[in-house]
């Protein structure tokens, strides 16, 4: 003996009452990740163009700042070590500070532009700043095999 089982009976309408419509599917939020994706690959592409055009070099110069690259005559400089005769010493502290200030050393009576190491060893280019008379001090910053600048100094009175 089989048993037969009948389908529910399938839903009747009322009249003046609709059915709800399907649900929509979710828009999809695509385009803020596209959005994202193409500011991603415009940063990706201006770090990598940055860093073979120059960029890295800027970047280097903040990570590793010369706070006498702007100094020019009228600035001062605070202490640096004393040095006597032809001697060098390299120097990773030199800064420019308010000439009222107490750590204010010496005047920059000079600066001289395109040096390169030797022409800066030779002191020569700050002969005219220098006064008969007073004692005279270079400072420079420059990389080995470029051309960069010198101050020159004298002590602060």
């Amino acid at each position: 003996m089989s048993e037969q089982v009948a389908p529910p009976p399938a839903p009747q309408s009322q009249p003046g009452v609709q059915a709800p419509p399907p649900a929509e599917p979710e828009p999809k939020k695509s385009g803020g990740k596209k959005v994202f994706g193409v500011v991603g690959a415009i940063v990706v592409f201006l770090v990598i163009a940055g860093l073979k055009f120059g960029l890295g070099t800027a970047i280097g110069n903040f990570l590793n700042s010369d706070e006498t690259a702007e100094a020019k005559a009228g600035d001062c400089i605070a202490e640096l070590p004393e040095i006597t005769g032809t001697e060098e010493e390299e120097v990773d502290n030199a800064k420019v500070v308010d000439c009222t200030s107490s750590e204010a050393v010496y005047n920059v009576v000079g600066r001289v532009d395109g040096q390169t190491e030797a022409q800066a060893k030779t002191g020569e280019a700050c002969e005219q700043y220098i006064k008969e008379g007073e004692d005279g001090y270079v400072f420079y910053s420059i990389e080995p095999g470029k051309k960069g600048y010198l101050l020159c100094l004298t002590k602060k009175a």
